[in-house]
């Protein structure tokens, strides 16, 4: 098949973006010049079908360094991303209102952002699992250097959401067999570390004599060889290990609060865990690169992974194709069509219940903000990436339990 990227005109530096049939905002378009017209990017940028405005960064971006890493972005939700399992469960498992079901996962697994969001009183699971993963120790390694990270969430959150875009999913594949999926990162802990470090890069970057220029202070990067560049690689190293392990954790308590609803069931062995925001190194084009996946999904050939609709929307189990253009990679969602504050003055509570009919969740003026229209045409999106994965399979939500 052949390739679908459009290439975006710059004065300097490679864009090679997979939109067609996708709208993107212009500032997205600024923002993915900016980055391309590092001298440190390689061989180019890729922008996903979901691009949209970020800070310093677009969100749906793939950005290769040779050299530097530019913490904003990768983000404060360093190593968010996605866990999906099918069950033995089909649709004739399920009644009729699945209201009991969607409060069963809340009460067993905390969501929100603030206190609401932790375990009041830690699981001994999750006891176990921070103490089985060397977690604790690895943190303090990077706490004794760097002592204004703060680490107290760090175990009272292991196993919880969140808020925002982050949520918990019952679905049903097109066999009408019920799959969990969901969707958070490294919490308040991989949040610190990240706001961290990106003030020390903007504090390095008014120190640094360049010969070229930074259009956006969120755009700072630390320069390998720097001690802050391996401390940096050092703790968000740490937040995507944390963020993996949370997910596991998520995971575990929903399905124990299904199997009290409904009694035995099996899982797949293999279920997908991936990150979407995160940085790695990785070999492309030539070079050994540092790869800033800022809400993309890793696509290998035969590699699995996820790409979620919104609230109401269709969702994928994806295999990737390993196209070298997009370095392997494909979107990470949906992406949004608009700010959250504009979100919230477009639509009204009749609008968000209507997009979300059959879905058992929150139709609350709460959730607004993340109602379907909110975000891009997933079809759209999917069709503008045909080259990138392939579908595996196709998941609508039942439940979807939000922060």
């Amino acid at each position: 098949m052949s390739v679908q990227f459009e290439a975006i005109e710059t004065r300097s530096g490679v864009i090679k973006a997979w939109t067609r049939g996708v709208p993107v905002e212009d500032a997205a378009i600024e923002q993915l010049r900016n980055v391309a017209g590092l001298p440190f990017v390689h061989s180019h940028v890729a922008a996903m079908p979901d691009v949209h405005f970020g800070r310093g960064a677009t969100v749906g971006s793939v950005i290769p360094t040779k050299g530097a890493i530019i913490p904003a972005a990768v983000g404060v939700d360093i190593g968010c991303g996605m866990m999906a399992v099918r069950t033995s469960l089909k649709a004739a498992h399920l009644p009729d209102s699945l209201k009991a079901t969607r409060d069963a996962i809340e009460r067993a697994v905390p969501v929100g952002n603030g206190k609401g969001g932790d375990h009041r009183i830690n699981p001994a699971s999750v006891e176990t699992q921070l103490k089985a993963s060397g977690l604790m120790e690895r943190l303090a390694t990077i706490k004794a250097k760097h002592r204004k990270i703060g680490t107290h969430k760090v175990d009272g959150q292991l196993g919880t959401l969140g808020g925002g875009n982050h949520f918990i999913e019952l679905c049903l594949d097109e066999a009408g067999a019920v799959w969990v999926m969901l969707h958070s990162g490294s919490r308040g802990t991989g949040n610190m570390i990240g706001t961290y470090f990106i003030e020390r890069a903007r504090e390095e970057l008014a120190r640094r004599v360049l010969d070229f220029h930074v259009p956006d202070k969120d755009l700072a990067f630390f320069l390998e060889g720097e001690p802050l560049f391996d401390d940096y690689v050092e703790a968000v190293g740490w937040a995507q290990d944390y963020a993996r392990e949370n997910r596991e954790a998520m995971m575990m308590r929903v399905l124990g609060a299904l199997r009290t609803t409904f009694g035995r069931f099996k899982t797949d062995k293999a279920a997908v865990n991936c990150h979407h925001n995160y940085v790695e190194q990785e070999h492309h084009f030539g070079a050994d690169v540092w790869l800033t996946r800022k809400g993309a999904v890793s696509a290998r050939e035969g590699e699995l992974g996820i790409i979620p609709g919104s609230m109401g929307a269709r969702s994928f189990i994806v295999r990737g194709k390993g196209a070298a253009d997009s370095f392997c990679s494909c979107s990470h969602g949906a992406g949004r069509t608009m700010s959250r504050s504009k979100a919230r003055q477009a639509f009204t509570l009749a609008d968000h219940r209507k997009a979300t009919d059959g879905v058992e969740c929150r139709k609350d003026a709460g959730v607004i903000d993340e109602t379907p229209m909110a975000y891009k045409d997933i079809d759209a999106v999917m069709a503008a990436q045909s080259d990138l994965v392939e579908v595996v399979h196709t998941l609508k939500q039942v439940v979807c339990v939000k922060g």
